[in-house]
């Protein structure tokens, strides 16, 4: 994954924060909006826009634009650096594919051992049985 490719294709805008603040939440935009057009990007190949699409469905608008907010900091530059981090964060993790599990036999001994176990479990239940006298 390229990353300074990626990067460029990016688009990012500043607003203003919502809630508490007083005067520097009225005057200040440090809140970045990042927004990445999946279906456009030229950084991935194919089969990743169409990994991306599927793992990132919920998030994605109806256009197919992943836009992503950060307001945590008063800094913008701050704030664009975190929702940078984290965009680069949820690619990685939509990208990643499990490995695929190969179901492997039971081995005889440990198929042994458990049959002997219930043997033994078995015997000794039967010893605590009253006798039968009939």
């Amino acid at each position: 994954m390229e990353k300074e490719r990626i990067v460029s294709e990016l688009n990012y805008k500043a607003v203003r924060s919502s809630g508490a603040g007083g005067q520097n939440v009225n005057k200040v935009s440090s809140k970045v909006e990042l927004t990445f057009d999946v279906e456009k990007s030229q950084s991935f190949s194919v089969e990743e826009k169409v990994l991306l699409l599927e793992k990132l469905q919920s998030r994605l608008t109806n256009s197919g634009l992943l836009i992503l907010k950060s307001d945590e900091d008063r800094s913008q530059l701050k704030n664009k650096e975190i929702v940078t981090r984290r965009f680069f964060e949820l690619i990685e993790k939509a990208l990643h594919v499990p490995k695929i599990r190969k179901a492997t036999k039971i081995p005889r001994s440990v198929v042994e051992k458990r049959l002997k176990n219930k043997n033994v479990n078995s015997e000794l239940k039967q010893s605590r049985r009253k006798p039968d006298l009939s």
